[in-house]
């Protein structure tokens, strides 16, 4: 049956004698074979007998046999069917219950798979399934390692922002390095892409009253500011219809600022926030109500009340001055600086009040001087619900901090209050927006681990977009959820005032979730030299510190094409709410390092069970389709 539905697909093709590679791939694509062309080329090469450079039809049957042959699937595809020819559609309709979880299950469902991925029509008619299309339909989209309720946004979006973890940039413009590398549009428009929505802008004085963005004091190349901007204008919304949040690092003179000011004005419209809305004049808006807005996120003069007071007026010529104090991080490496002993927990606030007070307010700087700053009160005017407030401590932020005021803190001086008083911190981010940025000493453009911020609550971990590797592996993972919309609600234990939650300790009343994972195959990984790569696969969590664990598999020799482990992971993940999962491909290398292969990561809590695909993605986060590995997923709590 399967032969003959195949011969009547090809022989067309086959008239005319022999075909060549290129028309073999082109074959394979009219079938709905997904393949990598290096590894057919070299599965066409070992199969071109005469060694002419084209294959008969014959040869083509066992290129095509050789490319979905997947042995796992005819293995459970045996065990539901009751001839090991076909599936009748209770076969499947059980298959889909115990193996796969459908708990929400209908029979409809049973009928419409087997609609949409049956090709040979009178099996399709029958209401049955051949192995054909069950092996497309487990290559399918609907059999991935992603729930698809993740998929869109289905989170409750009415928080105040400070809910929800931002998915935030760090010098947005640089596409390289943070000292030589040219500054370039592409860097804003392709975090926009990817559902970014804290964008960071350097401005500074330019030429003929124009501000340029760049890098100050570095060789790094401008950018017009109003370029910029009109390009955030033009793809803000495309990914995500949420707010997105310009964090202006402003160096401009006040002449220059109302340059700035009259750009945003006349770029962004109505889109631009430049006043409070309704119902919200002492409290933070949530994402829904700021959908389609842009928010300005710089320095303020005076409180949220002036400005509507001020609401109409020309505010051109108009300028403010007051005393910043600034400080000049001392870095961890090199600095000679000793890190404080870290003192004991915090669970009582009142009665440790006074020892709180001398953690969170230790000098964590060792250089300070004093700057005015003249700010256009124009430009301060568009800022409303996102004032940048130096940060001092948790207690002077209780004290005196509006709620429209947010934090930007160094990872040194971040990480130093994550080990010293992570409580305390959760409580901080529970109140304000929080954003954390790179140390200056990461002139590479290297990233930290955001998983150590997002663990107390931070709202913006800025990362530099341009730089692959785990960090922003992580990055791209955790914002799959909630719809790529660049908002993900965090954790109700980091919302609540009353929480006693800390990621350094692991709860009594925790709520743990063992995650069992099989390893069985892999599909079409990324060949090396001939297909022959040394394969092995690595699954590592990423979440509080106690749920930091890796497992690796063994190393499968020379098979990149379709490795099999069969081997079982076990995690018990105590946090499941914070974690990360991350699937790595690597092939071994004995002496320079294993290679990078393709790697994938998502939240714990946004898997699906039961036997799953997971692609597998590039350094730079490309797909690698066909690439992917197949496993089968198990966890209860």
């Amino acid at each position: 049956m399967e032969n003959k539905w195949f011969l009547l697909m090809v022989r067309d093709d086959f008239k005319g004698g022999k075909i060549t590679l290129e028309k073999a791939l082109k074959l394979l694509e009219k079938l709905d074979i997904q393949c990598n062309t290096i590894h057919v080329k070299y599965i066409f090469k070992d199969n071109d007998r005469l060694k002419q450079g084209r294959i008969t039809i014959e040869e083509f049957r066992t290129i095509y046999r050789i490319i979905t042959y997947r042995e796992e699937i005819i293995e459970i595809f045996n065990t539901y069917s009751e001839n090991r020819k076909i599936l009748l559609e209770k076969n499947l309709v059980e298959f889909l219950m115990r193996e796969q979880y459908t708990l929400d299950f209908n029979k409809s469902i049973a009928s419409e798979i087997i609609q949409k991925y049956e090709p040979i029509e009178e099996v399709k008619q029958a209401h049955q399934m051949s192995f054909e299309g069950f092996r497309r339909y487990m290559d399918s989209s609907e059999c991935l390692l992603f729930d698809n309720k993740c998929d869109h946004v289905y989170q409750d979006m009415t928080h105040p922002l400070t809910d929800y973890f931002i998915s935030s940039s760090h010098n947005t413009y640089l596409i390289s390095d943070q000292l030589w590398g040219p500054s370039d549009l592409w860097g804003y428009i392709s975090a926009l892409v990817k559902g970014c929505r804290c964008l960071e802008i350097d401005c500074w004085d330019g030429s003929q009253n124009e501000p340029v963005v760049y890098h100050g004091y570095t060789f790094t190349s401008k950018l017009l500011f109003k370029t910029v901007i009109q390009a955030i204008n033009k793809y803000a919304f495309l990914a995500s219809e949420y707010p997105v949040v310009l964090s202006l690092e402003n160096h401009c003179s006040p002449s220059q600022q109302e340059v700035m000011a009259d750009s945003l004005l006349a770029t962004f419209g109505d889109a631009l926030l430049s006043y409070t809305l309704d119902n919200f004049s002492d409290r933070l808006p949530s994402p829904e109500a700021l959908k389609f807005k842009i928010l300005v996120r710089n320095k303020k003069i005076g409180t949220l009340h002036e400005t509507l007071e001020r609401k109409g007026s020309d505010m051109h010529g108009k300028v403010e001055e007051f005393e910043e104090e600034e400080e000049i991080e001392q870095e961890e490496d090199g600095s000679g600086a000793k890190e404080p002993e870290p003192v004991g927990d915090f669970q009582d606030d009142l009665a440790k009040e006074e020892q709180l007070k001398r953690v969170v307010g230790i000098p964590l700087f060792r250089k300070k001087k004093i700057t005015k700053i003249k700010i256009s009160m124009a430009l301060s005017d568009l800022v409303i619900y996102t004032k940048v407030e130096k940060f001092k401590s948790f207690h002077h932020s209780h004290l005196y901090q509006q709620f429209n005021e947010s934090n930007s803190i160094g990872e040194s001086q971040a990480r130093k209050l994550t080990k010293l008083a992570a409580r305390e911190f959760i409580l901080h981010t529970r109140r304000f927006i929080t954003r954390v940025y790179p140390k200056a000493l990461r002139a590479d453009s290297s990233n930290f681990n955001p998983q150590e911020f997002w663990n107390v609550g931070c709202q913006m971990v800025a990362l530099n977009f341009q730089t692959p590797g785990v960090p922003m592996d992580l990055q791209n993972g955790k914002f799959l959820d909630n719809g790529c919309s660049g908002y993900v609600l965090k954790p109700r234990f980091l919302r609540d005032k009353k929480t006693k939650f800390n990621p350094h300790k692991v709860q009594i009343d925790s709520n743990p979730l063992t995650l069992t994972i099989r390893l069985i195959s892999g599909i079409q990984l990324p060949p090396s030299y001939q297909n022959k790569a040394d394969t092995l696969v690595i699954v590592e969590i990423f979440g509080v510190p106690n749920d930091q664990m890796k497992q690796q598999s063994r190393v499968i020799k020379k098979n990149a094409f379709n490795p099999r482990w069969n081997e079982t992971f076990t995690f018990v993940i105590q946090v499941p709410e914070l974690a990360l999962i991350r699937f790595v491909a690597e092939n071994q290398g004995l002496i320079a390092g294993n290679e990078f292969l393709g790697q994938y990561t998502l939240p714990v809590l946004c898997m699906n069970r039961g036997y799953r695909r997971v692609p597998l993605f590039s350094k730079m986060g490309e797909s690698l389709e066909p690439a992917s590995l197949f496993i089968y997923v198990w966890y209860i709590r």
